[in-house]
């Protein structure tokens, strides 16, 4: 796989200078976290939410982000997403808390059935509910561990004809026909509020100036996890792991990167 790991590497290079505008409508918990990681691997974050501006600000953006941890900007999604359709403007979207309230679920599949998303990302939980193949989820996390995640994965992309990631301890990612999965993460991660809000985030960065939104997917969260790794080495416990993992994102080269991901073709 070393020649996708310089795709990767050199993704991360077009990022630092093509900067590209992600337009974000996410929820109050993550949003400075999201626009530090947007800022720190190259981008430029703008957080808008009202309906009043949605088809403006997304005219000026490169990708669209759509986290749907927070029911009340609904329809400012749709407005977002419809222009961003008709530009041609890359959608990521976190369905968060999809399976844990029918109103959440049945939210997010209104998004993915009404819109041309280009990517969703989720736990094993939201996804396993969303593909019609099962999930659990408590909250917002995921709770239990699906039997087949490469089948779920699969039959999401191939449902809603987009590529589809599912992270967890070896994240899976498939556009219904190839399938990946990335080993690189630490165990700290989950023990930081937002940490799979903020790999969204890192995926509608590299969807931006990648339109092999499989590569684009598996890319960020392989450079993600990375961070991540390196971030652990020096931290003492989930506080400094954050500032550190931060700083890794922010320091990351390319040599590092095409050295260190780990993506394996499933």
């Amino acid at each position: 796989m070393q020649a996708l790991n310089k795709q990767i590497a050199e993704i991360v290079t077009r990022i630092r200078e093509e900067k590209p505008l992600i337009h974000h409508i996410t929820n109050l918990v993550v949003m400075n976290d999201t626009a530090n990681v947007t800022l720190h691997i190259g981008g430029l974050p703008i957080m808008a939410h009202s309906a009043m501006e949605m088809a403006q600000m997304v005219r000026i953006a490169n990708g669209l982000l759509i986290n749907n941890g927070e029911m009340d900007w609904n329809e400012a999604m749709l407005i977002a997403g419809r222009e961003a359709n008709t530009l041609g403007i890359p959608i990521v979207l976190d369905p968060v808390g999809a399976g844990a309230t029918q109103i959440r679920t049945d939210m997010n599949r209104r998004l993915l059935e009404e819109l041309n998303i280009q990517v969703v990302r989720g736990n094993a939980g939201e996804i396993g509910v969303l593909s019609g193949m099962g999930g659990e989820v408590k909250g917002v996390e995921s709770v239990g561990e699906l039997r087949d995640p490469v089948a779920v994965v699969r039959q999401m992309a191939r449902t809603y004809d987009t590529v589809a990631a599912i992270t967890s301890k070896r994240d899976f990612i498939s556009d219904g026909e190839r399938t990946l999965g990335v080993d690189n993460g630490h165990l700290w991660l989950p023990t930081l509020t937002g940490t799979g809000c903020m790999a969204t985030t890192m995926i509608a960065v590299f969807a931006a100036v990648e339109h092999d939104y499989l590569l684009a997917t598996a890319g960020a969260l392989a450079t993600y996890g990375l961070a991540a790794e390196l971030a652990a080495a020096e931290a003492r416990g989930p506080a400094s792991f954050k500032v550190a993992f931060l700083d890794q994102i922010y320091n990351l080269t390319p040599q590092q990167i095409a050295e260190g991901v780990r993506i394996v073709e499933l």
